[in-house]
């Protein structure tokens, strides 16, 4: 994504003259599906210029602009544009003067612009429901210029009062409250036709104008407005700094309003927890969620109106499973977050992402849901959900740095991935467990003090975390954030039981890294447990190796462990006998050495080394056999993902599909069995997600009892249309199996609740079910509905065929092809192509894929999804290389040669 070679000029507009403060008056058409406006940009000049440069998309009409300039003694001059030119590649409209502008001169822009509410779900698009269509933007990351001509940098922060033109009986939102929502009177104010015709209907009453407060100083990426019929939930909280009482609001359409309370209460608890811990106030007077039924990204932090998909914020108050609410727990306390860190303190540019993203997902989704809900375990379920998903992308070669040179910001949407959310995350938790986290959130709490309302990099994030913790934290973490991929540390004992020896290399998933992929030295907290004289454990945090190799003072004979509470971004390569050991004590349901968060990273760690070569899958399947008597639901999800990878690696060889099912069955029919098929509301969470995970690992692995208990309550679920035939939590893979197992009867059922859905849940396991069939008409018609779907819908279709359907996996692949161009056309404007790349090629397996995949792809302009092809091929390789490899092994292990 590097394009070092080329001036900053290419990419970044020029600073002689920078906005303070945008007026914008947007008038709405619903009905129409247009909008239309007038940007008055209060600008200051800094260089002498007869240019002014701004961003503006093509799809964006403007009108003929009109600078005004104010001179000293109070006099205004109107200067009309000589010539106006065009760039389309950088998206910039130039407008040329006669009279050069003087510097230090305060100038007024003046632009009128008009645009079509498209379904594209970037600027200012449409979202459709049963009753019609709304309005709302998504600007992040260079969308602001498809709504209004702007200057469109996170740099160059200005202040913004907006006016809404809408009509009567709608209701307008956008990132402030509004201060007057009375009928507009004409005035002298209005100076010229186009202004007038914003107005116009006004004095009728049958247009509304909302004007809303001022904003303080941000980027218009953060800019936000809708318009619709929307209603809404309130609450509020108290601010533990200052007293003052702030509404909370979520607002979605009438329909699914009722759904919104767990959303609204997670924003009411962890708000004065934010004040707290970063002992700065939110600055805002209110904070809005609104939820969309259309929306390209899961939600947006847009500052004082956090906007959103249905299934990130809504919950059925009747019955919803610990998974959709940990997802809505997480996703809006994340949003939360960025309130500080990325609204009121702001990347200086995209290549720091990463600052905003990081930083949200391990606060917002590990230490804050932590406070108010602690029996969710977080902590321990960020091994899995966050460390060990950045792993996995991060032993590519295709990975990037977590701070990516990106200074095209037509392409940062290929960086929105789980490097810069969850690699990010994981090195500032592994910093935080280093520094201890009171100091670590005093120095971030010292960062936003430093930068409030402006901009910052990754310099000034260290400098606070330096100025609380009395380490020069940039050069711990120079390499974690620059450098791309993370290490492997090999432990050797020493034969008196002494010492241990250690040594880094760069982790690859498909086998040991190449002297050229292998030349940065991390520096890496070690989190060393070990057992002291008296029998007592401790864990060093202290200990860093910052190189190739050295030496520690370790009792081996007794209980001793890296990596100790699995804070680290690295994996730990023991001995095949110390794994056995440690094996062993980890499995001790009393009196284990060895944490929760240990064991779950003891079988990522495993899993991950039998992929590369670095160990047999025999001995990590080993592993998982002598953790068969865990009791911890976190465990088994880890033992879950990494047993369904190994049966997806071998999808093509029956045989071995099957044997591996039978040691599923093993494992899971017993937790099936102990905790059957009802849930209950003393429940503890543990309880439930065990109950689920063992109930769908049966059912994959093809156990006949839990296949028939599953279809035959879809069945009475279909007859009577009864939610308690189907607990929430069970409602993905029953829809699963009946598809997976049934016919057209059974397929028609499941189509009829992914149209008329009763709650988001209830949808999505819907679309993930419908590309489980085995039938080759119906996988036909689930393509036909895909390509019929919402935009933001069709990738599920896709990634519930690629990951839940072997038996079609190539189809997708030729459906993929086939609809390259259409797809291609349909949303060139956002994200979502590539997920299509992901979903359609990283579950394949052989090298002819990746022969097949690089001709296809040859003649195609892949600018925007180059990374995930990139990494989908490396994902093919490295399961080919798998197979290549470990085959016999695995075929051995499972014959009984254990």
């Amino acid at each position: 994504m590097s394009s070092e070679t080329l001036p900053a000029s290419t990419y970044r507009l020029p600073t002689d003259v920078l906005p303070k403060h945008y007026e914008v008056t947007i008038r709405t058409n619903l009905e129409r599906e247009v909008f239309e406006g007038i940007i008055i940009v209060h600008l200051n000049i800094l260089e002498p210029t007869n240019t002014i440069t701004f961003n503006a998309n093509e799809s964006l009409s403007l009108s003929v602009a009109a600078l005004a300039l104010s001179s000293s003694d109070g006099s205004v001059q109107s200067l009309k544009p000589t010539n106006k030119a065009y760039d389309s590649k950088t998206e910039r409209v130039s407008y040329s003067f006669a009279d050069t502008l003087a510097a230090g001169t305060n100038a007024t822009l003046r632009v009128g612009f008009t645009g079509v509410l498209e379904g594209g779900m970037t600027g200012y698009y449409k979202s459709t429901w049963d009753k019609g269509i709304y309005s709302l933007t998504q600007f992040e990351a260079t969308y602001a210029r498809k709504a209004i001509p702007c200057w469109d940098e996170p740099l160059l922060k200005a202040t913004f009062a907006v006016t809404m033109i809408s009509q009567t009986g709608t209701v307008s939102l956008s990132n402030m409250p509004a201060i007057d929502t009375s009928s507009f009177i004409a005035t002298p104010a209005l100076v010229d036709d186009f202004e007038k015709a914003l107005y116009s209907g006004v004095e009728s009453g049958e247009w509304t104008v909302t004007r809303f407060e001022t904003t303080p100083p941000m980027s218009t990426y953060l800019l936000a407005y809708a318009n619709g019929p929307f209603k809404y939930i309130e609450s509020s909280y108290t601010s533990p700094l200052s007293g003052k009482v702030r509404p909370l609001r979520v607002y979605t359409t009438e329909d699914k309003i009722h759904q919104a309370q767990f959303a609204l209460d997670v924003k009411r608890r962890v708000m004065p927890i934010y004040e707290e811990v970063f002992d700065v106030e939110y600055p805002l007077p209110k904070l809005d969620t609104l939820v969309a039924n259309d929306f390209d990204a899961g939600a947006m932090e847009n500052w004082g109106l956090i906007t959103g998909r249905t299934s990130a914020f809504l919950v059925d108050p009747n019955g919803t499973g610990i998974t959709t609410k940990k997802r809505v727990a997480g996703i809006q306390s994340h949003e939360v977050a960025h309130m500080w860190f990325g609204n009121i303190a702001t990347m200086e540019w995209w290549s720091y992402l990463w600052l905003n993203e990081g930083f949200a997902t391990m606060m917002g989704q590990n230490i804050i849901i932590d406070k108010i809900f602690p029996e969710w375990k977080v902590d321990s379920e960020f091994v899995t959900n966050q460390l060990n998903k950045a792993l996995r992308l991060d032993a590519k070669l295709s990975s990037h740095p977590v701070e990516v040179d990106c200074p095209d910001a037509n392409k940062i949407g290929q960086i929105f991935d789980n490097l810069s959310y969850a690699k990010g995350a994981s090195v500032l938790r592994m910093l935080s467990y280093y520094v201890g986290e009171p100091k670590f959130l005093k120095g971030v709490s010292l960062y936003l003090k430093s930068h409030l309302y402006g901009n910052s990099t990754t310099a000034d994030l260290w400098e606070g975390l330096s100025q609380a913790s009395g380490t020069d934290i940039g050069k711990v973490m120079e390499n974690w954030i620059t450098k791309i991929g993370f290490p492997v540390v090999t432990v050797s004992e020493s034969e008196d039981g002494t010492k241990i020896k250690v040594r880094q290399d760069r982790f690859l998933e498909d086998g040991p890294a190449e002297p050229k992929d292998n030349e940065t030295i991390w520096t890496i907290p070690l989190s060393l447990l070990k057992t002291n004289a008296d029998g007592t454990l401790t864990i060093d945090r202290s200990i860093i190796l910052n190189t190739r190799e050295a030496e520690f003072d370790v009792d081996t004979r007794k209980p001793w462990k890296l990596n100790a509470d699995s804070p680290g971004v690295f994996r730990v390569l023991y001995t095949p006998q110390r794994l056995s050991l440690i094996a062993h004590e980890a499995a001790k349901t009393i009196g284990s050495a060895f944490s929760l968060n240990d064991r779950i990273g003891l079988v990522h760690d495993a899993m991950a080394f039998a992929k590369s070569g670095h160990l047999k899958i025999s001995a990590a399947l080993e592993l998982v056999n002598i953790l068969r008597s865990e009791r911890e639901f976190l465990v088994w999800d880890g033992i879950s993902q990494n047993l369904s990878n190994v049966v997806d690696t071998w999808w093509e060889n029956t045989d071995l599909v099957e044997a591996l099912n039978v040691f599923r069955r093993e494992l899971y029919v017993p937790l099936v069995k102990k905790l059957g098929f009802e849930y209950s509301d003393q429940d503890d969470a543990d309880t439930s997600e065990l109950r689920t995970r063992a109930i769908e690992q049966a059912a994959l692995a093809k156990d006949p009892g839990t296949i028939q208990e599953l279809q035959q309550r879809f069945a009475r679920y279909a007859e009577t249309d009864d939610d308690h035939a189907i607990p929430a939590d069970l409602l993905k893979i029953t829809f699963q199996i009946a598809i997976q197992y049934g016919g057209s009867q059974e397929y028609n059922a499941v189509a009829k609740l992914y149209d008329n859905p009763k709650t988001p849940s209830v949808q999505a396991a819907a679309i993930r079910a419908l590309g489980a069939t085995q039938d080759k008409e119906l996988i036909d018609r689930t393509f036909e509905i895909a390509m019929k779907a919402r935009d933001q819908d069709v990738m599920f279709f896709l990634f519930g065929i690629g990951q839940g359907n072997p038996k079609f996996r190539r189809e997708l692949m030729w459906f993929f092809e086939e609809n390259y161009h259409i797809l291609d056309k349909r949303f060139e404007g956002n994200f979502t192509m590539r997920y299509f790349v992901q979903a359609s090629y990283e579950n394949l397996s052989t090298k002819q894929d990746v022969q097949h995949i690089e001709e296809f792809f040859k003649d195609k302009d892949t600018s925007k999804y180059s990374q995930a092809l990139a990494q989908a091929l490396d994902s093919i390789k490295a399961r080919a290389a798998w197979i290549e490899r470990s085959t016999e092994d695995l075929t051995s292990w499972l014959n009984g040669a254990k």
